[in-house]
């Protein structure tokens, strides 16, 4: 029998293309003038062949190519094993793969753990409450090219009023989304109309407040980056949650 592709791929896996005794890797890599250069051996722990190193009868001949009785190693190791087979017998040999083995699963999980990515809430940017907003242009300085929205609107008390709430929060998330890839004169179009809007909701007795809060993107591979969130809140006018402040926007 000869060493299958599936065997040798699982072998190649398991040991990281690094020899099991020295740990060097074992493809070199290509250079201007020429190919990649193998020098990884695939050795038999216990030879199939009655003089070769390590022979043991008991062990049948469709097990010779297993995975499980070869090792991976580079040419020089590969030779002394075979020449020493005395000195590295079948059980060192074992041992010496699932130490190999061990060394590179648990390598390869430290390298490719990914610090979970969380969006976390800075304290200081949280805004303390909400203003008025007046303006299409004030809207677009909070949302536009924000990463995340919190859109939140007092329960409408008719289809038309329902309609138009909709209908602005909608607006507002589209241009947001696309702020950062239109031309000047899309955006002088953009804050008119949400100007209008505005208007609209006004004269039906519906006033809009509204914050910027940049939290902070952490974790995953690249470092921590700014978050930014539009925060829009639609309310009636005679809303008891409303505080009038010291140069308050006006009514």
């Amino acid at each position: 029998m000869a060493i299958t592709d599936k065997t040798r791929k699982i072998l190649w896996g398991r040991s990281g293309n690094r020899c099991a005794i020295c740990r060097r890797e074992l493809v070199i890599d290509a250079t201007p003038a020429d190919d990649e250069s193998v020098v990884g051996e695939e050795c038999h722990i216990i030879s199939g062949k009655g003089q070769g190193p390590r022979y043991d009868s008991s062990l049948s001949e469709e097990r010779i190519d297993d995975p499980e009785n070869l090792l991976l190693l580079c040419r020089v190791h590969h030779k002394m094993v075979d020449d020493q087979h005395e000195t590295y017998t079948a059980d060192l040999l074992k041992n010496l793969k699932q130490n190999h083995e061990k060394w590179v699963s648990s390598t390869l999980a430290e390298q490719t753990q990914v610090p979970h990515v969380r969006i976390r809430r800075i304290k200081e940017n949280i805004p303390p409450f909400l203003t008025r907003v007046l303006s299409g242009q004030e809207i677009i300085n909070i949302a536009g090219g924000a990463y995340g929205s919190l859109f939140d609107y007092e329960e409408p008390i008719s289809a038309a009023e329902t309609e138009m709430i909709a209908d602005f929060l909608q607006e507002v998330q589209d241009w947001a989304e696309l702020w950062d890839e239109i031309e000047a004169g899309e955006r002088v179009k953009a804050t008119f109309g949400l100007t209008e809007k505005l208007h609209q909701l006004e004269e039906a007795g519906l006033w809009v407040f509204g914050a910027r809060e940049v939290r902070k993107l952490e974790g995953g591979t690249q470092p921590p980056s700014p978050w930014p969130i539009a925060i829009l809140r639609v309310v009636h006018a005679n809303n008891s949650e409303i505080i009038q402040l010291a140069n308050n926007q006006p009514e």
